[in-house]
């Protein structure tokens, strides 16, 4: 192991450990750590099941980025970027190296965030679970072992979910803390099992860096079709960014972080993450099979503890269960995790309220406008009191993971796809027929039949309408596609009730914009809703 044990170890940093680390651990021995040390239990057919406890989500509310002279101007301070002082992190970051020195085990992974070599960032990640140091080392993209003894890191996370934050002494919200300091490079995670708070931290540091160079940062799936050419798909959580993307058709560039350069698409990172409750074989082929495969890591997924056969369907442990798994477990993925320019922008919504079509064609001013809305709804039955859908505008969609402010990424995307002519296109994965409640999902064999279309080129020689209520581009027409759900309030049996939640929806989008009125051009206000 001495050839994957840095020259720069923890010393160097300033780490007074007394723990055995263990440096760069391949996936064979860290499961074996896992399940001696009885963090998880291996399945039948040999993925890794753990349980995260009672954080099986991110803990939004109790992230925090130090507020000094780095980050006053240039960060987006608010309700999503809250402020930490340097006083408190000092205290935090004496409190955790406290801490990790009481551990009796370490385990330390040397990876990267981003796949093209020019734009990418070094981080060391330390752990006390094995299974988070398994995570990690799937999730990132993974060097070549001659590159380890060198490693510098540039960011470093140290991720200890034993360790208790204390509010008044932290400057924390609760006893789970996520301290980003963007001048020391190091990020603290603690009082939590959730292990996607590691890998969403990474996506932090690159989305902070990267606009400065020119690059665009996103929250998206991508891939190749067969012509070479390649599509992005933005979306938030539960709107088909992994399914949609996991087309055994196309090549797989990654399912959920990218960069958008001069060159290419690059994949942030080297694996994916999928949720797994109410999988289905035959809708979602390629990522049910990874949970059959050795190097799977399933969280919160139920296992019956004398077979050891999974349940996707149970929902008991929480409705967030998810798999994490080298990109290569999918077939067709990309060899280098990159892929050209693209060709095709897809902005997905899973919209409740049944009230957008299943497909639009948006103009560089609307796809702006729609990116910086990152509109998609939260369906009843989610939460305590909620009774009917409720519209969720998360901007760039991604709005907990940019620092900067909305207007950098969009203007970014704006000029790339202006630059590069790209189509763009609005696809609702929700509902249609009603809202949720009346209405039924869309159907997802016409969502791949559209989405096929406008890949290949030949949704653009079809008939369009314009919205009267957004003013984009809708289909009249597609083949293999029912007509009737191309229109959204020929779906529904009361007209009138279309029109009275349309007039809701418009509403909101109009209200949320404000925020970004006075930093977009007039064509992108112009891009705005308008209830017919």
């Amino acid at each position: 192991m001495s050839d994957r044990v840095p020259a720069y170890g923890l010393d160097k940093q300033g780490f007074d450990v007394v723990a055995a680390v263990h440096w760069n651990l391949g996936t064979a021995p860290l499961v074996e750590e896992a399940v001696t040390r009885g963090e998880g239990i291996l399945a039948k057919d040999g993925p890794l099941v753990v349980k995260t406890g009672k954080h099986t989500g991110r803990s939004a509310n109790d992230k925090f980025i130090v507020r000094d002279a780095e980050t006053e101007e240039t960060v987006w301070w608010g309700k999503t970027n809250k402020g930490m002082t340097p006083e408190h992190f000092a205290v935090l970051k004496s409190d955790f190296l406290a801490h990790l020195a009481t551990r009796d085990d370490l385990f330390v992974q040397d990876l990267y965030g981003g796949s093209q070599p020019e734009h990418r960032v070094q981080v060391r990640v330390i752990n006390e679970l094995a299974w988070h140091s398994l995570f990690i080392k799937t999730l990132l993209v993974r060097p070549e072992a001659d590159a380890l003894p060198g490693f510098v890191p540039e960011f470093t996370i140290i991720d200890l979910p034993s360790f208790r934050a204390d509010p008044e002494r932290h400057g924390s919200r609760s006893e789970t803390v996520i301290a980003v300091n963007f001048t020391e490079k190091l990020i603290l995670i603690g009082g939590t099992k959730y292990a996607g708070e590691m890998k969403k931290s990474v996506f932090g540091i690159l989305n902070y860096k990267l606009p400065m160079d020119g690059i665009m940062p996103m929250h998206c799936s991508a891939n190749i079709g067969p012509d070479g050419t390649s599509a992005i798909f933005f979306g938030l959580s539960g709107t088909g960014k992994t399914t949609l993307s996991a087309d055994a058709s196309r090549t797989l560039i990654g399912d959920d972080e990218h960069g958008w350069s001069d060159t290419a698409v690059f994949n942030f990172e080297g694996g994916c993450y999928a949720k797994m409750i109410r999988l289905s074989p035959d809708a979602e082929p390629e990522i049910y099979a990874t949970t059959k495969r050795f190097g799977t890591v399933l969280e919160n997924v139920v296992c019956d503890p004398e077979t050891r056969a999974l349940d996707l369907d149970d929902d008991t442990l929480a409705e967030n269960s998810r798999a994490s798994y080298p990109i290569d477990f999918i077939p067709n993925a990309s060899d280098d995790n990159m892929g050209p320019v693209p060709s095709n922008v897809i902005m997905l919504t899973a919209d409740a309220y049944g009230v957008l079509p299943p497909i639009a064609k948006l103009t560089p001013d609307q796809a702006m406008y729609h990116f910086l809305s990152g509109y998609t709804a939260r369906v009843a039955g989610t939460e305590i009191g909620v009774v009917e859908p409720s519209a969720t505008f998360s901007t760039c969609f991604g709005a907990p993971f940019m620092p900067r402010h909305p207007s950098i990424y969009g203007n970014l995307l704006k000029s790339r796809i202006a630059k590069g002519g790209v189509d763009c296109w609005l696809v609702n994965t929700g509902w249609t027929g009603g809202s949720y409640g009346t209405g039924s999902r869309m159907p997802i064999k016409a969502t791949r039949a559209l989405l096929n279309a406008a890949l290949d080129g030949s949704l653009n020689d079809a008939e369009f309408r314009t919205d009267p209520n957004f003013g984009f581009k809708v289909p009249v027409a597609v083949a293999g596609v029912d007509s009737k759900i191309l229109d959204p309030r020929e779906t529904w049996a009361d007209k009138d009730a279309y029109d009275a939640v349309a007039r809701k929806l418009v509403g909101q989008f109009i209200e949320n914009f404000e925020q970004f009125e006075s930093h977009v051009d007039e064509g992108v206000r112009q891009s705005a809703p308008k209830a017919a």
